[in-house]
Protein backbone atom coordinates (compact mmCIF):
# COMPACT_ATOMS: atom_id res chain seq x y z
CA UNK A 1 0.00 0.00 0.00
CA UNK A 2 1.30 3.75 -0.64
CA UNK A 3 1.85 6.20 1.84
CA UNK A 4 -0.63 9.07 1.17
CA UNK A 5 1.13 11.44 2.75
CA UNK A 6 3.71 11.20 0.07
CA UNK A 7 1.10 11.49 -2.53
CA UNK A 8 -0.43 15.04 -0.84
CA UNK A 9 2.67 16.42 0.80
CA UNK A 10 6.43 17.92 0.68
CA UNK A 11 9.11 15.01 0.75
CA UNK A 12 12.81 15.87 0.49
CA UNK A 13 14.91 12.44 0.27
CA UNK A 14 18.54 12.86 1.50
CA UNK A 15 19.37 16.25 0.52
CA UNK A 16 22.69 17.40 0.11
CA UNK A 17 24.14 20.80 -0.68
CA UNK A 18 27.35 22.84 -0.43
CA UNK A 19 27.81 26.73 0.33
CA UNK A 20 31.02 27.90 -1.16
CA UNK A 21 33.28 24.93 0.56
CA UNK A 22 30.85 24.09 3.14
CA UNK A 23 28.87 20.92 3.63
CA UNK A 24 25.91 22.37 4.59
CA UNK A 25 23.28 19.99 4.55
CA UNK A 26 24.21 16.20 4.67
CA UNK A 27 21.88 13.50 3.35
CA UNK A 28 18.48 15.17 4.77
CA UNK A 29 15.13 13.60 4.67
CA UNK A 30 11.63 15.51 5.88
CA UNK A 31 8.17 15.02 4.88
CA UNK A 32 5.18 17.97 5.15
CA UNK A 33 2.00 16.70 5.15
CA UNK A 34 -1.83 18.68 4.96
CA UNK A 35 -2.39 20.00 8.48
CA UNK A 36 1.15 20.17 9.59
CA UNK A 37 3.82 22.75 10.00
CA UNK A 38 7.55 21.72 9.97
CA UNK A 39 9.87 24.60 11.74
CA UNK A 40 13.48 24.76 10.78
CA UNK A 41 15.37 25.72 13.78
CA UNK A 42 19.57 26.45 14.59
CA UNK A 43 22.03 29.06 14.85
CA UNK A 44 23.14 31.34 11.96
CA UNK A 45 24.79 29.57 8.77
CA UNK A 46 23.58 25.97 9.41
CA UNK A 47 21.92 25.89 6.47
CA UNK A 48 18.21 26.68 6.60
CA UNK A 49 17.83 29.61 4.45
CA UNK A 50 19.42 27.03 1.47
CA UNK A 51 17.16 24.43 2.88
CA UNK A 52 14.15 26.47 2.16
CA UNK A 53 15.28 27.59 -1.01
CA UNK A 54 15.73 23.93 -2.12
CA UNK A 55 12.30 22.92 -1.02
CA UNK A 56 11.11 25.87 -3.16
CA UNK A 57 12.58 24.61 -6.24
CA UNK A 58 14.72 27.99 -6.59
CA UNK A 59 17.99 26.44 -5.95
CA UNK A 60 18.85 22.61 -7.01
CA UNK A 61 20.50 19.98 -4.07
CA UNK A 62 23.79 18.38 -5.19
CA UNK A 63 22.44 15.27 -4.49
CA UNK A 64 19.06 14.21 -3.25
CA UNK A 65 15.39 15.11 -4.58
CA UNK A 66 12.50 17.21 -3.45
CA UNK A 67 8.82 15.90 -3.68
CA UNK A 68 5.35 18.06 -4.18
CA UNK A 69 2.55 15.17 -4.39
CA UNK A 70 4.74 12.23 -5.28
CA UNK A 71 6.65 13.62 -7.94
CA UNK A 72 9.69 15.81 -8.58
CA UNK A 73 9.36 19.67 -8.07
CA UNK A 74 10.77 19.68 -11.36
CA UNK A 75 8.80 17.40 -13.32
CA UNK A 76 6.15 20.22 -13.59
CA UNK A 77 7.57 23.35 -12.21
CA UNK A 78 4.24 25.76 -12.84
CA UNK A 79 2.09 23.58 -11.27
CA UNK A 80 4.47 23.03 -8.22
CA UNK A 81 5.14 27.11 -7.96
CA UNK A 82 1.52 27.95 -8.25
CA UNK A 83 0.86 25.69 -5.29
CA UNK A 84 3.33 27.44 -3.57
CA UNK A 85 3.90 30.35 -1.32
CA UNK A 86 7.17 31.50 -0.75
CA UNK A 87 8.62 34.31 1.66
CA UNK A 88 12.00 34.90 1.90
CA UNK A 89 14.49 37.91 3.69
CA UNK A 90 12.87 40.18 1.14
CA UNK A 91 9.57 41.59 1.27
CA UNK A 92 9.20 41.55 -2.83
CA UNK A 93 6.92 44.64 -2.01
CA UNK A 94 6.62 47.75 -4.81
CA UNK A 95 7.74 50.77 -2.73
CA UNK A 96 6.03 53.00 -4.66
CA UNK A 97 2.78 51.01 -4.56
CA UNK A 98 0.27 51.02 -1.40
CA UNK A 99 -0.22 47.63 0.55
CA UNK A 100 -3.70 47.85 -1.11
CA UNK A 101 -1.95 47.95 -4.63
CA UNK A 102 0.72 45.69 -4.33
CA UNK A 103 -1.58 42.95 -3.39
CA UNK A 104 -4.23 43.19 -5.70
CA UNK A 105 -0.99 42.92 -8.15
CA UNK A 106 -0.29 39.64 -6.83
CA UNK A 107 -4.00 38.86 -5.90
CA UNK A 108 -4.44 39.06 -10.29
CA UNK A 109 -1.75 36.70 -10.64
CA UNK A 110 -2.77 34.01 -8.63
CA UNK A 111 -6.28 34.59 -9.78
CA UNK A 112 -7.71 35.32 -6.10
CA UNK A 113 -10.58 37.96 -5.90
CA UNK A 114 -9.72 41.33 -5.39
CA UNK A 115 -12.50 41.65 -2.52
CA UNK A 116 -10.19 39.75 -0.21
CA UNK A 117 -7.16 42.07 -0.47
CA UNK A 118 -8.57 44.57 2.03
CA UNK A 119 -9.85 41.98 4.27
CA UNK A 120 -6.49 39.98 4.27
CA UNK A 121 -4.73 43.30 5.06
CA UNK A 122 -7.09 44.12 8.15
CA UNK A 123 -6.57 40.52 8.95
CA UNK A 124 -2.37 41.57 9.43
CA UNK A 125 -3.68 44.28 11.19
CA UNK A 126 -2.68 46.71 8.84
CA UNK A 127 -6.04 48.97 8.37
CA UNK A 128 -4.76 52.11 8.91
CA UNK A 129 -2.27 52.11 6.12
CA UNK A 130 -3.90 50.28 2.96
CA UNK A 131 -3.61 53.27 1.00
CA UNK A 132 0.12 54.82 1.68
CA UNK A 133 2.98 54.02 -0.30
CA UNK A 134 4.97 51.11 1.22
CA UNK A 135 7.96 53.33 1.00
CA UNK A 136 6.68 55.08 4.54
CA UNK A 137 5.60 51.97 6.09
CA UNK A 138 7.50 50.65 9.25
CA UNK A 139 9.81 47.51 8.77
CA UNK A 140 7.77 45.85 10.59
CA UNK A 141 4.29 46.75 8.71
CA UNK A 142 6.43 46.34 5.52
CA UNK A 143 7.12 42.57 6.62
CA UNK A 144 3.32 42.18 7.70
CA UNK A 145 1.96 43.35 4.03
CA UNK A 146 4.84 40.98 2.49
CA UNK A 147 2.91 37.84 4.81
CA UNK A 148 -0.58 39.43 3.88
CA UNK A 149 0.40 38.19 0.36
CA UNK A 150 1.41 34.68 1.20
CA UNK A 151 -2.02 34.24 3.00
CA UNK A 152 -4.11 36.06 -0.11
CA UNK A 153 -2.14 33.46 -2.30
CA UNK A 154 -4.37 30.24 -1.63
CA UNK A 155 -1.32 28.26 -2.11
CA UNK A 156 -1.26 24.69 -0.10
CA UNK A 157 2.41 25.19 0.90
CA UNK A 158 4.39 27.75 2.49
CA UNK A 159 7.68 28.40 2.61
CA UNK A 160 8.68 31.21 4.88
CA UNK A 161 12.14 32.21 5.92
CA UNK A 162 12.21 33.99 9.22
CA UNK A 163 9.32 35.85 8.90
CA UNK A 164 8.59 37.10 12.42
CA UNK A 165 11.51 39.49 11.48
CA UNK A 166 10.85 42.68 12.23
CA UNK A 167 7.46 41.99 13.98
CA UNK A 168 6.62 43.10 17.40
CA UNK A 169 4.26 40.19 19.71
CA UNK A 170 1.00 41.32 18.42
CA UNK A 171 2.01 41.08 14.96
CA UNK A 172 3.82 37.56 15.66
CA UNK A 173 0.51 36.69 17.13
CA UNK A 174 -1.61 38.12 14.29
CA UNK A 175 0.95 35.75 12.05
CA UNK A 176 0.09 32.50 14.13
CA UNK A 177 -3.25 32.98 13.80
CA UNK A 178 -2.83 33.38 9.84
CA UNK A 179 -0.93 29.94 10.12
CA UNK A 180 -3.37 28.20 12.40
CA UNK A 181 -6.34 29.11 10.00
CA UNK A 182 -4.03 27.72 6.83
CA UNK A 183 -3.07 24.40 8.59
CA UNK A 184 -6.61 23.89 9.81
CA UNK A 185 -7.75 23.97 6.27
CA UNK A 186 -5.50 21.68 5.52
CA UNK A 187 -2.24 23.39 4.00
CA UNK A 188 1.34 23.11 4.83
CA UNK A 189 4.44 24.89 6.16
CA UNK A 190 7.69 24.89 6.67
CA UNK A 191 9.03 27.65 8.96
CA UNK A 192 12.48 29.05 9.23
CA UNK A 193 12.67 30.50 12.58
CA UNK A 194 14.92 31.65 15.48
CA UNK A 195 11.79 32.15 17.75
CA UNK A 196 9.09 29.13 18.75
CA UNK A 197 6.30 28.32 16.16
CA UNK A 198 2.94 28.27 18.33
CA UNK A 199 -0.50 28.53 16.41
CA UNK A 200 -3.31 27.05 18.02
CA UNK A 201 -4.50 24.73 15.21
CA UNK A 202 -2.29 22.51 13.40
CA UNK A 203 0.01 20.30 14.50
CA UNK A 204 4.01 21.53 14.54
CA UNK A 205 7.27 19.49 14.05
CA UNK A 206 10.75 20.83 14.84
CA UNK A 207 13.92 20.06 12.91
CA UNK A 208 17.35 21.29 14.61
CA UNK A 209 19.80 21.72 12.16
CA UNK A 210 23.48 21.79 13.56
Amino acid sequence: MQDSGRQTGLEARSVHAWRGDRHVIRGLSLRVTPGHCLHLAGPNGVGKTTLIRILAGLIRPEDGSVLWRGEAVGHDPDAFHADTAFLGHDNALKADLSPLENLAFWSALAGRPAAAVAATLGAFGLQACLGLPVRVLSAGQKRRVALARVALSGASLWLLDEPFTNLDTGGIRLVEAQLAQHLAAGGMAVVAAHQPVTPDQGEVRRMELS
